[in-house]
């Protein structure tokens, strides 16, 4: 079960606060951001508040002073007395901005990916229609199991993250129908090329890793695809990057 240390929701115009609604199912955007330590670091904060203000903008939902308001109501709900794990989450829609703060839970490395039928609307996007995910994700405990989102006989990403898939030691990413995250571009930078490739259910055998990568997975290793009887073959890249992860928390700089 999820816990939440704090659910909210403002008007645009005048910023009061009004009963919480999480938005999922409108229309409109968000993004998840790790948020940890006291005081506070958000990991890659300027990446996830840039791609937020593009997709708003795609989704005619950017206004006047929208980047302005967002930042001022992170800041009202940050709480400097607290040391955080958790996932802040905004959210938008036309009428309201919700924040959001819920537990993070670590992954553990007996992790299994459940396949499902199912692509996200606009899927290049990170909008709010989620319903049928989270109905899903609802289900499994978040520790041990997420869903793969397969369409057309090829596999996506996760419920929750992208997904990178390792084969004599080179990473590849499903090359369309999915949404290139934060986390995700970090990793490219760091790598230096990620292969594009349309990746097919069929063929998964023939990858030796999986990995999950996003906000709260951060880098997640896949034991076991039960469907297709998968099974992790190593661990190596998911060292690596791993690696990657924790320099990186340990250069984020305090929220101020």
């Amino acid at each position: 079960m999820v816990t939440y240390l704090l659910k909210k929701s403002y008007q645009h115009k005048t910023l009061k606060e009004v009963n919480f609604k999480d938005l999922w199912g409108d229309r409109g955007v968000f993004t998840t951001m790790r948020i940890l330590g006291k005081p506070a670091k958000i990991l890659f904060f300027k990446n996830h508040i840039k791609n937020l203000l593009k997709s708003l903008k795609i989704y005619k939902l950017h206004r006047v002073n929208i980047e302005k308001n967002i930042l001022k109501l992170i800041k009202l709900n940050i709480d400097k007395s607290i040391s955080y794990n958790h996932l802040l989450r905004v959210a938008i829609n036309k009428k309201l901005i919700s924040i959001s703060l819920r537990d993070r839970k670590t992954p553990k490395l007996k992790f299994n990916l459940k396949l499902i039928n199912h692509k996200r609307i606009d899927p290049e996007l990170k909008n709010l229609k989620y319903k049928l995910i989270l109905r899903y994700l609802s289900k499994v405990d978040n520790t041990t199991s997420d869903v793969g989102l397969c369409f057309e006989k090829k596999i996506l990403e996760s419920g929750t993250s992208n997904l990178f898939f390792i084969k004599e030691n080179k990473i590849y990413s499903p090359s369309k129908n999915i949404y290139k995250g934060v986390t995700y571009n970090f990793f490219k930078k760091k790598l230096g090329k990620i292969n594009d490739k349309e990746i097919l259910v069929s063929s998964l055998n023939d990858y030796d890793e999986i990995l999950l990568v996003g906000s709260g997975k951060a880098v997640t290793t896949v034991k076991t695809i039960k469907e297709i009887n998968w099974k992790r073959k190593g661990l190596k890249y998911y060292k690596i990057l791993s690696n990657f992860y924790k320099k990186e928390i340990l250069k984020c700089p305090i929220y101020r």
